[in-house]
């Protein structure tokens, strides 16, 4: 039995292509938590996945062309998995969105994120960190875009007429990749001035 969940776990993550963040729940259909938890700690051990942090793992993509090995997640990613693991929901901070969305080129040393579960502070990767700071801020948990999230953000941070020539367009971009039911829902999130500037966008 334990063989045969390991290789049914091995099969869909091999199936599904390397990039990916697993977490045990990911596989609760085929066997109890603690056969998933055994058999992912095993395929780690065989070098197949790898172990980012408790109970989340990846099957990273390999660099090839320049010899780097296995490709890392970013902490963006490892955030993502953490919430799914949980089952609490995440949203960036103003400074994550802002260099997220390219708007900044400050690196925070820490990547904070807003949370609907417990605040805290996580180390992975070689001593970086994710600050998770707790929030009851609803509308701010939910949007359907991470993009259409990220854009209200930092349009926020930086202010009505605040924005420069550069700012406008990296934001233009990056909203042409919010789909539009994602968009008809989420624009009702955003305070009224957003709200006129991205559907004067969209309409560009």
């Amino acid at each position: 039995m334990r063989d045969k969940v390991q290789e049914q776990i091995r099969h869909r993550i091999v199936h599904r292509g390397r990039g990916k963040l697993y977490v045990n729940t990911d596989f609760a259909d085929l066997a109890s938590p603690d056969a998933v938890r055994k058999a992912l700690q095993r395929l780690s051990e065989d070098g197949l996945i790898i172990r980012e942090f408790r109970g989340i793992y990846s099957y990273p993509k390999i660099d090839k062309e320049l010899g780097l090995g296995p490709l890392r997640p970013t902490l963006w990613d490892i955030a993502q998995a953490i919430a799914r693991r949980d089952h609490v929901r995440v949203a960036p901070s103003v400074g994550t969105a802002l260099n997220r969305l390219g708007l900044s080129e400050q690196v925070p040393a820490n990547a904070v994120f807003l949370t609907t579960g417990s605040a805290r502070r996580v180390k992975v990767q070689g001593g970086k960190g994710i600050l998770f700071k707790h929030s009851s801020d609803n509308n701010l948990f939910a949007y359907k875009s991470p993009v259409m999230q990220l854009i209200v953000l930092a349009m926020r941070d930086i202010g009505e007429g605040q924005f420069t020539a550069d700012e406008l367009g990296i934001i233009q971009m990056h909203l042409a990749h919010v789909d539009e039911k994602d968009f008809a829902h989420d624009i009702r999130l955003a305070p009224i001035w957003i709200q006129e500037t991205l559907h004067r966008f969209r309409k560009m």
